[in-house]
């Protein structure tokens, strides 16, 4: 099969940093799932995963963790998925990715993919959907409502570096299926639009002061902090926009230690998302993640929710998987980059 990987972990720019390379195909046993790649979608681990790991053995590593395909095989313990079925995922980061035409995946993990979407614009959305999912209601605790509710609850959401991949879809589950006020946070007039039309209530520039901003918006006191990107740079500002008791949930990976004492006279709480974390250690409920995407999947066929893809590189090869991490290192993606078709 067509795969692309690397062996050694090198810049963007370096010819050997990806190659078009030919594998195996692999076999499905137990509760995997055989998908036939359609399409995948580029996140910022992918980049990172490139430039630090590489496979002990020297053999050429796969990586890729968004994908939407059509099971072709199943092993002999599968029981929510049959050949034929189009899925969509975003996999195991201990495991092979989906920058191959052929992946497995443990079925507990995927979902159906919306009806109403193509290959690309759902392979946009599993990863982030898992991560900003977990986010707001595993980690936030924010309060869930039907699809259709008009009720508005107390809560109020900051949600800091929102034009990317996990805010885009973060913003329109929150629309969807909670009462909470959404402030979303963006620095350029595109990244402002972008965010408004899909949802924020009000937007505020990051890289200005943000509590005056939000003083001036009248409206209740900020409850929770989606800290999406720049943890490092704006941590010590968040215990004094955040109400008592308030909570902060951060996906990145700040340079320096962060002092979470600093929450500890409005007893407010710090959590930490990361959606690998039920396939990495097989937690009990990792079948959580499937039920999600499907879920979500749903409110995508019902209009609450669109694609968050944002551009097109068209065929997954090697040349086209460069410039998209060259455009995710350069930190100016709006919205998810997509490939499709082999």
């Amino acid at each position: 099969m067509k795969a692309i990987g690397y062996k050694k972990s090198l810049p963007i720019n370096d010819a050997a940093s990806l190659i078009d390379i030919e594998l195996p195909q692999p076999i499905a046993t137990g509760r995997d799932l055989l998908v036939k790649v359609k399409a995948i979608a580029v996140n910022p681990v992918d980049s990172k995963i490139r430039q630090k790991a590489v496979n002990a053995d020297g053999s050429f590593k796969v990586i890729g963790w968004d994908a939407a395909g059509e099971v072709v095989a199943v092993g002999g313990a599968v029981s929510k998925f049959k050949p034929g079925d189009v899925v969509y995922y975003a996999g195991d980061l201990t495991r092979p990715g989906s920058n191959a035409e052929y992946q497995l995946v443990d079925e507990r993990i995927v979902g159906r993919k919306p009806k109403s979407l193509s290959f690309a614009e759902a392979a946009a959305l599993p990863l982030t959907t898992i991560t900003a999912w977990e986010l707001l209601f595993e980690h936030l605790a924010i309060k869930q409502q039907a699809a259709n509710s008009t009720e508005k609850s107390d809560e109020v959401i900051l949600v800091v570096g929102a034009a990317g991949g996990v805010g885009s879809i973060l913003i329109q589950i929150a629309k969807a299926i909670t009462g909470a006020t959404i402030i979303a946070t963006a620095s350029r007039d595109s990244s402002r639009a972008w965010v408004a039309a899909l949802g924020a209530h009000h937007v505020i520039d990051h890289s200005k002061p943000m509590l005056p901003q939000i003083e001036t918006l009248g409206i209740k006191p900020v409850t929770h902090i989606a800290s999406l990107n720049g943890t490092g740079s704006y941590f010590d500002s968040y215990p004094e926009m955040l109400a008592t008791f308030g909570k902060i949930a951060m996906i990145d990976d700040p340079a320096m230690p962060l002092d979470v004492m600093k929450l500890k006279t409005r007893s407010q709480s710090l959590h930490i998302e990361f959606m690998f974390a039920r396939a990495m250690y097989q937690a009990a409920d990792m079948g959580e993640q499937g039920k999600l995407l499907t879920q979500v999947a749903d409110l995508v066929d019902q209009a609450y929710i669109k694609t968050t893809s944002g551009k097109n590189l068209g065929t997954i090869n090697a040349d086209n998987l460069k410039a998209a991490h060259a455009e995710l290192e350069s930190a100016t993606a709006i919205g998810k980059i997509v490939l499709e078709g082999f």
